[in-house]
């Protein structure tokens, strides 16, 4: 049987991306297509590297090309990837295609550790990540990343000093727990608070990156509208436990991101501390803090469920050593990964659907 390059692009213009509804040669996710008597050669190019379709998308793609070589005929498919961005001349942190910011209405509900275990699982996927450590009055990510005591090296260029992040773990960090002593109180007002924050985009040297995720401090406050302010957001990420308290704050943040004059994207919600597994009983689960108010929440405001994460001993044993849980094995890591693949599918299809989120212009009294 013979077959041009023209029939294997053809065929693979029938092969559908389950999440952006479309085909893959429209969505130019297929490159280098090599034709020759006995072999079919080609890359797709997936919108992530943590693509939890990626084993469909292959087999769909040398099905497809399968009818038109028959049998005996060598397929070979290189899957990559290039992360998708909606930040297009971003004047500021041009080289970042996604800034997601993870947020809570309420203070105890896990959010940093949710913040920690998905930036390490993004990165372990093959992602280049960032994570700023935004609660400036609680900094507690270096605490999750043991590098408490360390410092970010400052370097002179053109007469102004530019700090550069620590990396961790594949992850590169800023925290204010960086720049004052691990036991002092940081006595700031609001536009100080602000301002430093403003310093961690403007005069750091974040590189190229795929993802960088923003700490925010619980509540809405001038953080939330300084980062709103200042960069683009690609999206927010709720995160609650089912308590109905937390539920009450967490409608809060959701309806401070969707304000018409804000307008950033909720590209999901984490429901942490969903149930208690006893270590010794791995197979049972409590729900003491209540069932179902993460999914609630997202159906009230027609956002996915990006996932649950358990009430699990070694979680917290995990932020308190400085070794994230999802560089651990079990089911600890294995829902962190799970919330990880989803919010990366979720970030393709914003990016894929809908037009750059604007920087806030007007001042919100």
């Amino acid at each position: 049987m013979s077959f041009t390059q023209e029939d294997i692009i053809r065929a693979l213009s029938k092969v559908e991306d389950p999440d952006l509804k479309r085909d893959l040669v429209t969505l130019n996710m297929i490159r280098d297509v090599k034709v020759y008597s006995d072999n079919v050669s080609f890359t797709v190019v997936l919108t992530t590297p943590a693509c939890p379709l990626r084993e469909v998308i292959k087999r769909d793609c040398e099905a497809a090309v399968r009818e038109v070589t028959g049998p005996g005929v060598l397929i070979n498919i290189l899957m990559t990837s290039n992360v998708t961005s909606a930040r297009q001349n971003a004047p500021l942190l041009p080289n970042v295609k996604n800034i997601i910011a993870i947020a809570s209405g309420k203070g105890g509900v896990g959010k940093s550790t949710v913040t920690s275990n998905l930036a390490v699982a993004l990165a372990q996927s093959g992602a280049k990540v960032g994570l700023i450590d935004a609660d400036i009055f609680g900094p507690s990510i270096p605490t999750m990343f043991n590098c408490e005591f360390e410092q970010p090296p400052v370097k002179n260029v053109n007469g102004k000093n530019i700090i550069l992040p620590i990396e961790q773990y594949g992850v590169k960090l800023l925290s204010i727990g960086f720049l004052t002593p691990p036991d002092s109180a940081i006595l700031w007002r609001g536009p100080m608070a602000s301002s430093a924050l403003k310093q961690f985009f403007s005069d750091t040297e974040w590189g190229d990156l795929d993802y960088l995720l923003i700490d925010l401090p619980p509540g809405t406050s001038d953080i939330h509208l300084t980062l709103v302010q200042t960069v683009p957001v690609t999206g927010a990420v709720i995160v609650t436990t089912p308590q109905k308290v937390a539920l009450a704050d967490a409608n809060k943040a959701m309806a401070m991101f969707r304000q018409p004059q804000i307008n950033v994207p909720i590209l999901g919600v984490v429901e942490n501390m969903a149930w208690f597994t006893p270590e010794e009983l791995p197979e049972n689960k409590y729900y003491i803090f209540g069932n179902g108010g993460g999914q609630a929440l997202a159906d009230k405001y027609s956002v996915p469920l990006l996932g649950h994460v358990p009430l699990v001993q070694g979680i917290r044993e995990s932020g308190d050593s400085g070794l994230p849980a999802v560089m651990k094995t079990g089911a600890m890591s294995e829902a962190f990964i799970d919330v990880m693949k989803t919010l990366a599918r979720q970030i393709a299809i914003r990016n894929a659907n809908f037009a750059q989120t604007q920087r806030v212009e007007i001042k919100i009294q």
